[in-house]
C-alpha cells in the first residue's frame, strides 16, 4: 500500500529527471539551427526568439516530433518492438539537414549508454540506430509515466534547450530567458494536444526555412553549437 501510495510522486521525479537539462545527452551542444538564425539577424532579442521558438514547435516539432514520441510510447507500453523501430525510421527519414540527423543519433546513443550504465535492460542491443525520441519514448514507458505527460515533458526540455541556447548566443538576460518559458508553457500543452489528435496520414513538418539555416550551419564559420 505504501508502494501504490508513493507511485505518481516517484513518476513525477522520474519524469522530472528525464527532462532535466542535467540528462547526460549532449543536449546543451545544439541550438537546432537557432544559432544560425542569429547569424543571419533573424532572431536578435527576447521577442524574436520567442517568435522563432513557437514557429519551429508549431510548424515543425508539433507535426512530426511530437506526434511519434507519442506513438512511440504507446508502442514501448505495448511491448512493441517492430512498431517502435518503425517510428523510429520514420523520424530519422524526416530530419531536414545532417546536423538535425546526427544530433538525434548522438543523443539517442548516449541515452541508450546511459541505460547500460544504470543497469536497465532494453532492446537496443540489435539496432543500428537510435533516435533520441525513442529512447526517451523508452525510458518514460519503463518508469511507469503517461505518454501525454512525457510528451509535454519532451516538449518541455526541447523549449528549455532551446531558450538556453538564446541565453549564450543573443545574449539574453537570466530574467528575458525566464519570460520567454512563461509565454512558451501554454503552447505547448496546445501543441501536445495537437499532436495526440493527429492521424498518421496527418504526420508532417513544413520549416524550409529551418532546413535551409541547419544546412548553413554546417558550414558556418564562427559558431558555438553543434546544429
Amino acid at each position: 500500500m505504501i508502494e501504490d501510495a508513493h507511485r505518481p510522486h516517484l513518476q513525477l521525479a522520474r519524469l522530472l529527471q528525464l527532462a532535466s537539462p542535467a540528462l547526460p545527452v549532449g543536449a546543451y551542444s545544439y541550438s537546432q539551427g537557432l544559432e544560425a538564425a542569429i547569424e543571419a539577424g533573424i532572431v536578435k532579442d527576447a521577442p524574436t526568439a520567442q517568435h522563432w521558438i513557437e514557429d519551429v514547435l508549431e510548424l515543425s516539432v508539433a507535426g512530426m516530433e511530437a506526434p511519434l514520441v507519442l506513438r512511440l510510447c504507446h508502442a514501448w507500453r505495448g511491448s512493441d518492438d517492430a512498431r517502435a523501430q518503425h517510428w523510429n525510421s520514420l523520424f530519422l527519414a524526416s530530419r531536414e539537414s545532417a546536423e538535425l540527423r546526427a544530433e538525434t543519433l548522438q543523443m539517442g546513443y548516449s541515452l541508450v549508454q546511459l541505460l547500460t550504465e544504470l543497469g536497465e535492460t532494453h532492446p537496443f542491443q540489435s539496432w543500428d540506430e537510435v533516435a533520441f525520441p525513442t529512447a526517451f519514448a523508452f525510458c518514460a514507458m519503463r518508469f511507469g509515466i503517461e505518454p501525454r505527460d512525457a510528451l509535454i515533458a519532451y516538449l518541455w526540455a526541447w523549449a528549455e534547450n532551446q531558450v538556453i541556447a538564446a541565453l549564450k548566443a543573443i545574449p539574453l538576460g537570466q530574467s528575458a530567458g525566464q519570460r520567454v518559458l512563461l509565454a512558451l508553457g501554454p503552447r505547448l500543452v496546445e501543441q501536445a494536444d495537437r499532436a495526440a489528435a493527429l492521424p498518421d496520414e496527418g504526420l508532417g513538418n513544413m520549416a524550409p526555412g529551418l532546413a535551409l539555416l541547419s544546412a548553413n550551419h554546417e558550414t558556418q564559420y564562427s559558431r558555438l553549437f553543434r546544429s
